[in-house]
This record gives structure tokens, C-alpha cells and sequence, in this order.
């Protein structure tokens, strides 16, 4: 028995010995090739067997093999992967990925792609992977929802016309950048999303910028910037065919294919895509074509061009009229009700509507002087055709009373009869169409060059400089497109035609032009060595406005154009970062800028003669500080912010009795927005990732204004305006927001995530001008809660690698008010909403070859 014991115990000593000798322990940093920088999160797996280990944030990994020697598979995505040959114990040293797109690395210099541990500033990645999986039916702004200080929503409900706050601030103060080039409009700042119905569907990655953020060019980052990387050609040939349904009859197909990087230089990526729906909210079918192309050059080491085009030409209903609870409440539609559409000899039609098509089009050259020296450079042109569609004449008929009746509706708070109208507009015969369907357009033609210059000065010093230069007309007028059974529709706005018998596709109301040029040069200065790295950013510009008004003067008039009024602006940005070991890093910056008046501001009164050339800048003085923890399991992010917005640009515009008009130009209008951020990543084993995120704000406006001048058209005083706004919350977004989600991975080809978002102190908008007595806060809306849920497996299909992805948000139909309009009570009787949408679901299947 002691004989047997002692062999059986030398057999297992045997045996961990074998097994112990089969191991290996191999080590190695794996780095971006261009760049130079860690990959973080990227993968290496022991071939053959599922045996593997992700990289930290230095690029780091350990990884103890099954086997004695063998081949490891690196991998990380958007890059191309290396097979790498092992034996015994083993530190494989630096391993350099190249992109797997190229010309990737390139536009993320130019876009000023913020760097992990590097870049001072406070911010949030979204990968491509992420937004296939999680987007489905939602809108663009929305995959952003669990970073911190964002509030998204779907607004009016229509497709495409969802919108995003930042640190509270509307998107007329956040930069939206794709490839580093300003999308903000030129005259308002605003951002369509509309325009860009298919740039989901090319993105390679997307990140949030909060505060000043790196970007070098003058742009509007109040409350941050939206970095916006397209895809550009993929350095191996393939492509993918995929479609999606979802709820609402939501039809989604596309196809990608790319040539590959050819031995002559040349590469080249195509994408296309259609999507079409009825949309959750009665009233808002949708339908949009868009487009993507990409031909990229290696003309030698220090040459290379590429060209990108894209766009989407799309059509959709609006919900563009919020309503009470109320109204909500007692139609039968309940949350889905729109009163801005109905039908017409049987087919829907649309009182209100969105259609745009808006061509990106860029040639990006990258010239490599020397090892320390290159260029980036971007010429780009966008050429902007549509609008929103409307009412006009006696826009009367469109309304109903409090019990949601009306002779122009079908039922009560049904959809528009607008056969009657049509009968009614017929019986006037020769006296011409009393009421009409109108659009409100907004072409334009924009050009510009966007140019950077990186330099290594020393090892540790570089220098960035550059010019931005932009060129923008916007052709604006109304365009009639529907006489609904008119013979004509009489209009005398045009001076040069007065008395019009205005028909279908004809010009009436407004015909003007907003002209804007922009010139704008940059300086940064970076430093990095060791565990310090800082910058310091010098930026001017000059914003020059002008008017054209075809309508309101005769074409001999000088008045008909009018002088180009030009305001200077200027930023200066400094900031640093310090690793204090290889887990805790802190970092600080600090900004001052001055942001020239918008179009409006300057020209308030829609005419050539009320000119508010004294117009003043913006002023914008932020501060923020952050901690990072970084580890193998976990990582988390702690920011604290402060940004005054001072002179916000508020007009107020004051008709007489008379009927003319009279105007304030407000000075002092100011606000503070500070909080406190919190976000993490929690990597609990190779399966299972928590993540989660608190953004606690306090946004308030921090003064009142008294006894603004009231000056008529004549520049006499008239009266004064008072604002009483001071210590009133900023409305339109949640100020207190929280996410809590994870991912699982149930196999090695199957993923399952669950994200909640949390929203509170959402305070209704209101203009600052209608506080002219002292009131309370904007009615605060009640917080909601939403869980979303995303799945997808890989599977073959043959020869073909395949992904069927699934989605299901507000996976508990919670009714939920996501944006409100002050009433006069500020309170939920008289505010006016839109509500969120309930349960939604797609699925998708994406074929690769």
C-alpha cells in the first residue's frame, strides 16, 4: 500500500512537472506602427486554442502559453493582424500593428484625435464594433447617451432629426468634426443630423472631446467636440452585404467593398446603402439613399493622396409642433400622436417635413518632408440642397380646440383633411389658393482648406501650425410646393414683382443670400517626455458676414447688398498631463476664447438696414481637472469642470402698436456650467466588462440684466427690457445623468450587453428674452429611466464569416418625456413636450466576403 501510494504520487508529480514544462510565459508592448502610441484593449491569442490575454493601457500583455512554442495571432481592431511565432519563455519586445485603413492614421492628425494618458482633456471613444451593434434604429446622437455630460434625444421623433447637448449646451456651441472638418452650419452653428443619414454607416470611430478639447482649429467647443472619423480603404480586399428590419416597417440594406491596397499604391472603398420606414410617430415616414466612396494613392514614402465623397439624399415626416401632456393624453395615439400631417386624395401627406441632400465631398494630400517634418492637407466642398416644409396663407385651418376638434381634421385630433382644403381652394377659382404647402429652403455652397504642419522640433518637442479657410454662400427662400387645388397664390413680398400669382416651384415671402467668409491660422506647441506632456494653443480668426435680399429691394436699390461686416475671434488653450506611476495619471487645462456674433445676431431683423454691426464677441474662460486610474481589470475617470459663458448673444425683438418693429441688442447675458464626472470600465474577467458613468451638473444662468435700451427703426430709444434670469437652471438637458451597463461574451462568437440611463433635473427650455419679470425655475420634467439591450453572434456561412445582430431599447415601454417648452405657469399644465419613444427592436445580418 506505501509502495503504491508513494508511485501514484510520483506519477502526479510527473505529470505537473510535463505539464508545467509545456507552459510558457511570453510578454511583449504592442504599439500603433504611425503613431507610436500603446493600443490598449488589443488581443493576443495562443493559435489554435482559446488560450489569450488583452493588452493594458501602456500596450502591455503577459500571456502563459499552453504550449512550449507556437504562433500568437495580435490583433486589434481597425488595424491588420500579425501572426508571431514563440518558443519557451519569451518578451517579444515592441510589436507594431499597421492600420488596417489607409490614410487612417493620417486624418486622425488632422482631426486632433485625443491620446489616452497624453491628451489633457476629458474623454470618450466609440468604436465602430460598438455602433453596429448598439445603434439599430436609434438616431446618430444617441450612442453617445451613456458618456457623460450628453443629453440626446429624438426630439420630434422624425428621422434624422435627433439632437445632442454637452455639458448642457445646445449643438450650436459643440464642434462636430468628421475628419477634422467643421460641420457646423456658417451662419447659426447648428447641426442637422439629417444631413448626415448615413454617416453611421461609415464611421470608424467617434469620440466626445468635453470642454475645450485638442482640437487646434477656432471652432464653437463651449461644451465640447465631436470627433467624427470616417472610414477611408481598407488595406485588405473584401467587402460586406448586410440588411435590417426593424420596428415600424424600418428596411435597412446595404453593401461595402473594397479593392484593397493594389501593388501600384492604389486602393479604393465603396459603400451604399437605402433605408425606409413608416417611423414610430404617426406621420413620419422616412426614406434616404446614401453613399460612400474612397480612393486613396501611395504615390512613394512621402506622397499620398486620397478622396472621399459621401452624403445622404433624404425625405421624412416631421412631428415639428411639441403639445400638453394633455393632448397626448386624451388622443387615442397617445405618445405617438402628430398633428403635422394627414391625407389627400388617399396618400399621406405632410404639413411638415425635412428633405435635404448634402454631399461631403474632401481631397486630403499627406506629404512626408523628412522623418520630423510633414503636412496635412484637406481642400473640401459641400453643396447643400433642401429644406423644411410648411404652411402658408391661412395656416388657421391647421389648428384644433382643447378637445382636439376641427372642420379640417378627421376626427377628433386625427390626421388633416386635406381634401376639404383642396375643395375650398378650388371654389375661389380666380381669386387664387387661400391656404398652401410651402418649403422654407436652405441651399448653400461651402468650400474650404483646412492645413497642418507637424514638426519635431526635439525629441520631445513638436510644433503644429495651420491655416483654416472657409468660403460658405447660403441661398435662402420659400418655395411653394403645393397649391392644394389652387389655381395660384397671391403674394407681394417681391419688390421686383409685386402682385405675383405665385405657382408650384416658384419663389415667394423671402429671397435672400447670407454670405460668410472665414480665415483662420493656429499654433501648438506639444511637449512630452517621460511621464509629463503638455501643450499650449494659439488660434485667431476673422468672421466677415454679408446680405444679399433679392425681395425687400428693387435691383437698382444699393441697399440690396450690403457691406461685409468682419469680427475677429481668438483662443488660447494650455493644459498637461502627468503620469504619476503606470496606473495613475492627472491632468489640468485651462482656455480663454472669443467667438464672433452668428448671422442672425448681426443681422436681427431679416434686412439690409438693421445692421447690428456693434455686435460683441462671446466670451468663453473654462477650467477642468481629472484623475485616471488605469489597471488591468479597471479603469476610471474622475473630471471636474467649470466653463463661464459670458455676452451670450441674445437679441429681443418688440413689435409696437404700430406694428413696426423695435429692437434690443442685450449685452450681459452670462452663465455658468460646472460639475463633476465619473466613468469606469470594469474588466471582471476575458467574458465579462461593467462599465458605467455618473455626470452631476449644475448649469445656471448667473445674472440679471436691467434697462436694455428698446431702439425703433428709426434708432430712437422707446423703452427698455428687463431679464430676470439670475440663478435660474439652464433648461433643455438633464443635468444629472447616470448609465450602468455591461457586456458578456457567452462564447467565443456570441456578445450580450445591457445599458441603463438614468435622467434628472431636465429643466424645460426657455428663452432668457421672455423672463422680463421675475419668475420660477422652468418646469423641471420627471426623471426617467430607460434599459437597452444588444446581442450578436458570428457565424459562417460556408466561406463567409457572418454577424446577425439584435436590438431591443426601452426594453420596458417606460413613458418618458425626453424634451419640454416652458408655458407661462412653467409647470407641467402649459408646457409644451415630446415624448420619448417606447419599445423599439431591429435585427440585422451582415455578411462579410
Amino acid at each position: 500500500m506505501k509502495k503504491t501510494t508513494q508511485f501514484l504520487l510520483l506519477t502526479v508529480a510527473l505529470i505537473f512537472s510535463a505539464v508545467t514544462m509545456a507552459q510558457s510565459t511570453v510578454t511583449g508592448t504592442i504599439l500603433d506602427a504611425d503613431l507610436n502610441t500603446p493600443l490598449p484593449g488589443a488581443t493576443v491569442v495562443e493559435k489554435g486554442t482559446s488560450n489569450g490575454a488583452s493588452t493594458d493601457f501602456d500596450g502591455k500583455f503577459t500571456l502563459t502559453t499552453k504550449n512550449t512554442s507556437g504562433q500568437l495571432v495580435v490583433s486589434y481592431v481597425g488595424y491588420t493582424s500579425q501572426t508571431i511565432a514563440f518558443s519557451g519563455n519569451k518578451d517579444l519586445g515592441t510589436i507594431k500593428l499597421m492600420a488596417s485603413e489607409v490614410g487612417l492614421q493620417e486624418i486622425q492628425i488632422l482631426a486632433s484625435v485625443a491620446v489616452d494618458r497624453k491628451t489633457p482633456v476629458a474623454v470618450s471613444t466609440i468604436k465602430a464594433a460598438d455602433i453596429e451593434m448598439k445603434l439599430g434604429t436609434k438616431e446618430f446622437p444617441e450612442i453617445l447617451k451613456s458618456t457623460p455630460g450628453v443629453y440626446a434625444t429624438k426630439a420630434g421623433g422624425g428621422f434624422g432629426d435627433g439632437r445632442i447637448n454637452l455639458r448642457g449646451f445646445q449643438s450650436e456651441n459643440v464642434a462636430v468634426m468628421i475628419n477634422g472638418v467643421p460641420v457646423n452650419d456658417m451662419e447659426n452653428g447648428r447641426v442637422y443630423w439629417s444631413n448626415w443619414a448615413g454617416l453611421s454607416d461609415v464611421t470608424s470611430s467617434m469620440q466626445v472631446q468635453r470642454g475645450l478639447g485638442a482640437s487646434k482649429v477656432a471652432v464653437p467647443s463651449i461644451g465640447g467636440t465631436i470627433n467624427i472619423i470616417s472610414k477611408t480603404t481598407d488595406v485588405v480586399a473584401g467587402g460586406n452585404a448586410y440588411a435590417t428590419l426593424g420596428n415600424d416597417g424600418y428596411r435597412k440594406i446595404g453593401v461595402t467593398y473594397s479593392t484593397g491596397l493594389l501593388e501600384n499604391g492604389l486602393a479604393a472603398t465603396v459603400s451604399a446603402s437605402k433605408t425606409d420606414g413608416d417611423g414610430y410617430v404617426d406621420g413620419t415616414e422616412f426614406n434616404a439613399v446614401a453613399y460612400f466612396i474612397n480612393v486613396s494613392k501611395q504615390f512613394n514614402e512621402n506622397h499620398k493622396l486620397s478622396f472621399t465623397a459621401f452624403g445622404a439624399k433624404q425625405r421624412h415626416g416631421q412631428r415639428q409642433n411639441s403639445h400638453l401632456i394633455e393632448t397626448y393624453r386624451k388622443s387615442e395615439r397617445g405618445i405617438k400622436f402628430n398633428a403635422d400631417w394627414g391625407y389627400k386624395n388617399g396618400q399621406v401627406t405632410f404639413q411638415e417635413d425635412n428633405f435635404y441632400h448634402k454631399p461631403q465631398i474632401s481631397l486630403n494630400h499627406y506629404w512626408t518632408i523628412n522623418d520630423k517634418t510633414d503636412i496635412s492637407t484637406a481642400l473640401y466642398a459641400s453643396f447643400g440642397s433642401g429644406g423644411g416644409g410648411g404652411t402658408g396663407g391661412d395656416s388657421s385651418k391647421f389648428a384644433f380646440d382643447s378637445e382636439g376638434n376641427s372642420d379640417y381634421r378627421v376626427g377628433n385630433y386625427g390626421p388633416i383633411a386635406f381634401d376639404r382644403i383642396v375643395a375650398e381652394n378650388e371654389a375661389l377659382g380666380a381669386n387664387g389658393a387661400e391656404t398652401i404647402l410651402r418649403a422654407s429652403r436652405n441651399d448653400h455652397r461651402w468650400y474650404g482648406i483646412l492645413s497642418t504642419l507637424k514638426t519635431d522640433l526635439t525629441d520631445n518637442l513638436v510644433l503644429l501650425g495651420g491655416l483654416d479657410i472657409r468660403d460658405y454662400k447660403g441661398i435662402h427662400f420659400t418655395e411653394l410646393t403645393d397649391l392644394l387645388g389652387g389655381r395660384f397664390f397671391a403674394d407681394n413680398s417681391n419688390r421686383n414683382n409685386p402682385n405675383a400669382q405665385v405657382q408650384v416651384g416658384d419663389k415667394y415671402s423671402y429671397y435672400n443670400d447670407g454670405l460668410v467668409r472665414w480665415m483662420g491660422l493656429f499654433g501648438q506647441l506639444e511637449y512630452s517626455k517621460d511621464k509629463l506632456a503638455g501643450f499650449l494653443s494659439l488660434a485667431a480668426s476673422n468672421t466677415a458676414y454679408k446680405r444679399i435680399d433679392y425681395f425687400l429691394y428693387t435691383n437698382d436699390d444699393p441697399t440690396r447688398e450690403t457691406d461685409w461686416f468682419n469680427f475677429g475671434g481668438f483662443s488660447a488653450k494650455t493644459g498637461a498631463n502627468y503620469n504619476l506611476d503606470t496606473n495613475n495619471n492627472v491632468f489640468v487645462n485651462a482656455g480663454y476664447f472669443e467667438r464672433a456674433p452668428n448671422f442672425n445676431t448681426v443681422f436681427p431683423r431679416n434686412n439690409n438696414v438693421d445692421i447690428n454691426s456693434d455686435a460683441v464677441n462671446q466670451k468663453i474662460l473654462s477650467f477642468e481637472v481629472g484623475y485616471g486610474y488605469r489597471a488591468d481589470k479597471l479603469s476610471a475617470n474622475v473630471n471636474l469642470y467649470r466653463t463661464a459663458w459670458k455676452d451670450r448673444s441674445q437679441t429681443f425683438r418688440f413689435i409696437q402698436p404700430s406694428g413696426d418693429y423695435a429692437f434690443a441688442n442685450i449685452l450681459g447675458v452670462n452663465a455658468i456650467h460646472q460639475g463633476v464626472e465619473v466613468d469606469f470600465v470594469y474588466r471582471a474577467s476575458k467574458k465579462f466588462k461593467l462599465t458605467g458613468m455618473v455626470s452631476l451638473g449644475d448649469w445656471r444662468w448667473e445674472n440679471n440684466v436691467e434697462n436694455v435700451d428698446i431702439i425703433d427703426e428709426n434708432q430712437n430709444v422707446i423703452g427698455t427690457v428687463d431679464l430676470f434670469i439670475k440663478d435660474l437652471h439652464v433648461g433643455d438637458a438633464a443635468q444629472t445623468t447616470m448609465a450602468l451597463g455591461f457586456d458578456y461574451n457567452i462564447g467565443p462568437d456570441t456578445r450580450f450587453s445591457v445599458d441603463y440611463n438614468y435622467f434628472d433635473n431636465l429643466y424645460a427650455q426657455f428663452d432668457p428674452s421672455d423672463r422680463g419679470t421675475v419668475k420660477p425655475d422652468a418646469w423641471k420634467v420627471p426623471a426617467y429611466g430607460v434599459f437597452d439591450a444588444s446581442s450578436s453572434h458570428d457565424f459562417k456561412v460556408g466561406t463567409f464569416d457572418a454577424t446577425l445582430s439584435a436590438r431591443l431599447d426601452n426594453v420596458f415601454n417606460t413613458h418618458y418625456i425626453s424634451d419640454a417648452f416652458d408655458g407661462n405657469s412653467s409647470s407641467a399644465l402649459d408646457s409644451r413636450v415630446y415624448y420619448g419613444f417606447g419599445r423599439t427592436f431591429s435585427v440585422g445580418l451582415k455578411l462579410k466576403f
